[in-house]
């Protein structure tokens, strides 16, 4: 069978999987759309919070940028990962003590202000919006390679698809739709890996064919290959570092505290029964997010190797277009890659210098790596609906964390009271339905490629809510003005820079060079400057203004101990 029909079968079963199981949990009270009734299991909640977390930066984009940036694409993997120990360690037990299931909840109660929980629920629509655009775009990139339909047809089917299991079974139907993605994900990200493995350097093991010498009886190392190639086309080492130190430091700190502060993934540990569930759910799935993200390495040098060879040819002067491999042309027509013929000669030359004539999106990496290396049809079918099942579990939670932020942190808190739970939840899914339309536009209209839109939700997610939550849970000292202050400073600085230096106020030549930027520090890091801008001035703004009152210092005091269930508030 064809590419196209494998993944039209696999996808569409993984599709009939998913909707099935938002018809089997669909829900009717706002527990269960909000946390799931509070008693998944840790290890399927485990699964679902690695599906969640692990979107289509993660899958699709994160060793695409690793295979173009080599040594300094390591920020994402220590960022990202990091980010989860330091949630999972530093955060989450307090928060599912106090037992507030949303961000903007817990600020608001904590600060003992309707204003402080408004700048949440901001920050959160900032936050989420900016995220979900990624992983609508990473559908879109799927849909129009392996369904030949164009990126935003792509998208406005993986809308429906998300409108139907998100809006009908809340987060019981999302967390047991994220169980099954998850399986899907890692296999299809898995197995291509082993068989390349194999090709390239006979070891089963992709972490051990990564370090092992080339299966072509060069005895060459695959590194040393891979490193000689990238200097020889002008792209430089591809294990030396090109960015700054500060830089580097800066997105990586970025990231980790971005993660720390994401309100879709804080949300999943109020969907276990005890706080020592959510503690045992955050072991669990620090091990499932292990398997993908300790493979994504040699996934990219894989990638990367075959697609010089393939472009270029084994001797690296350039590949005939007439007898260039099936894979270029397909992705040709998604306008995700293009070549053009400077020098008239009729064949390919992929460079890092003023010899090249190809542009090749990173984001296809991972999707065409099968491909490029000639795996069966079935295998190549698998990843797309692999990708697919990473976009679509996170922008699922990511709407459900805009729907509730509307529902009932916007007008249960604080416009409309006295509502029913029955009209809560309706208006939940209206506004569920709106967040899909409007990721759809996002996705469409994306304003970078995916991890790179990503690393600016988790920038924007450092200078605004982690900060808020940290002082909440170890200061007492913080009151409700130096709270507000600091998050609207970091968010508005934050904001402000990616704004500035994205191609907005600022040419896109001038906004790469890092002479440009602040301190040396690129938009993709300045979350980390933002976050620091935001301690500084809830701090000094908590001391020169009146005390929080004794029974927020009491309750500060009470979570700090994070022993009970303290079972999730939806009132």
């Amino acid at each position: 069978m064809s590419v196209q029909v494998w993944t039209y079968l696999i996808v569409g079963l993984t599709f009939a999987l998913y909707i099935g199981i938002a018809i089997w949990s669909r829900v009717g009270s706002t527990r269960d759309y909000y946390v799931a009734g509070g008693g998944v299991h840790p290890v399927a909640n485990g699964m679902a919070t690695a599906a969640d977390w692990m979107s289509a930066a993660s899958f699709i984009s994160m060793a695409g940028i690793i295979a173009f940036s080599g040594y300094d694409g390591s920020v994402y993997l220590m960022g990202w990962t990091g980010g989860y120990v330091l949630l999972a360690l530093l955060l989450a037990p307090y928060l599912r003590k106090f037992g507030k299931f949303t961000v903007p909840d817990f600020i608001g109660d904590r600060y003992y202000s309707q204003t402080a929980r408004l700048v949440a629920v901001v920050c959160a629509l900032f936050v989420s919006f900016t995220y979900v655009a990624g992983q609508m775009r990473g559908v879109g990139i799927v849909f129009s390679r392996f369904l030949e339909v164009d990126i935003s047809t792509g998208v406005v089917i993986g809308m429906a698809i998300v409108f139907f299991y998100a809006v009908l079974g809340g987060m019981k139907g999302i967390t047991y739709t994220q169980v099954a993605q998850y399986c899907v994900l890692i296999f299809a990200y898995l197995v291509p890996a082993f068989f390349i493995s194999i090709l390239l350097t006979g070891h089963f093991i992709p972490q051990f064919g990564f370090g092992s010498t080339l299966n072509d009886g060069s005895g060459v190392f695959l590194l040393e290959r891979l490193d000689g190639l990238s200097a020889q086309l002008g792209f430089g080492e591809y294990t030396a570092g090109k960015k700054s130190m500060l830089d580097i430091g800066a997105i990586t700190l970025a990231l980790m505290v971005g993660t720390a502060g994401l309100p879709h993934v804080i949300v999943r540990f109020f969907t276990v029964p005890k706080v020592r569930d959510a503690r045992r759910s955050a072991g669990w799935a620090l091990l499932f997010i292990t398997l993908l993200y300790a493979t994504a390495p040699a996934v990219a040098a894989f990638a990367r190797l075959n697609m010089f060879e393939t472009l270029n040819g084994p001797q690296m002067t350039g590949t005939p277009y007439a007898e260039a491999p099936t894979w270029v042309h397909n992705w040709e027509k998604t306008g995700l890659i293009k070549w053009e013929d400077k020098n008239g000669d009729g064949q390919m030359f992929y460079s890092g210098d003023e010899r090249n004539e190809m542009t090749v999106d990173r984001d296809i990496m991972v999707l065409a790596n099968p491909e490029i290396a000639r795996l069966p049809a079935w295998v190549i079918a698998l990843v797309a609906a692999g990708g697919l099942a990473a976009a679509l579990s996170t922008a699922a939670g990511l709407l459900l964390v805009i729907s509730s932020a509307v529902s009932h942190d916007l007008l249960k808190k604080v416009v409309m009271p006295h509502i029913t739970e029955k009209q809560e939840l309706l208006y939940a899914r209206v506004a569920a339905a709106l967040a899909i339309g409007v990721a759809g536009w996002l996705g469409i209209n994306p304003p970078g490629f995916v991890a790179e839109v990503v690393a600016f939700a988790f920038g924007l997610a450092a200078a605004s809510f982690f900060p808020a939550i940290v002082l909440g849970i170890f200061d007492k000292r913080t009151n409700t003005a130096g709270a507000v202050s600091g998050m609207v400073a970091g968010l508005a600085f934050t904001m402000g820079y990616i704004l500035w230096f994205k191609g907005i106020f600022i040419t896109p030549m001038a906004a790469n060079v890092p002479e440009n930027w602040l301190f040396g520090v690129s938009p993709e890091g300045i979350g980390a400057v933002g976050m620091a801008l935001n301690f500084v001035i809830a701090i000094v703004v908590s001391r020169l203004t009146a005390p929080p009152p004794r029974h927020i210092a009491e309750m500060v005091e009470h979570i700090r101990v994070p022993r009970g269930a303290g079972a999730a508030a939806v009132h």
